[in-house]
């Protein structure tokens, strides 16, 4: 009986040590086309995300979409006025809740290459690899990205 106790009690100590908390995302994470990096931070007892690097930051030469040479913005926004925001800098990873384990939920992921923005939740997959899943509706129907730091 003393060495089952024992036994239950490594194991419970060892779930315990490899659950998230929640400031396990926090820091900078690689996009999956490592063309961009973003910083998650805390934004009150949420969870938020700006681009912080980009491979490109500015138009290059014979860019139709800007004037080469400045930074590049926001076009496809929605909200005219906001299509003149510089993307470095951009927030576009809003209000997740911590949802226990290795979970956050309840956000929404602005993806402005398309200008749209989603619903989502994150899940920490490890200590290196972060799976954010943006979804219209029902978790089925949408797309998964993995971030690596």
């Amino acid at each position: 009986m003393k060495n089952i106790l024992l036994i239950l009690l490594m194991l419970l100590v060892n779930t315990v040590a490899h659950a998230a908390g929640g400031d396990d995302i926090l820091g900078v994470w690689n996009n999956q086309e490592k063309d961009g990096k973003i910083e998650l931070f805390r934004c009150g007892e949420k969870y938020c995300g700006r681009i912080v690097w980009m491979k490109e930051p500015n138009y290059p030469e014979g860019s139709k979409e800007g004037t080469p040479g400045t930074p590049r913005l926001d076009h496809n926004n929605p909200k005219q006025a906001l299509r003149k925001t510089p993307l470095l800098g951009l927030q576009i990873v809003h209000d997740f809740d911590f949802a226990g384990g290795n979970s956050w939920k309840n956000g929404k992921v602005y993806d402005p290459k398309n200008g749209k923005t989603y619903s989502g939740k994150m899940t920490l997959v490890s200590p290196t690899q972060l799976n954010l899943r943006g979804f219209i509706g029902f978790t089925f129907i949408g797309r998964t990205t993995i971030w690596t730091r």
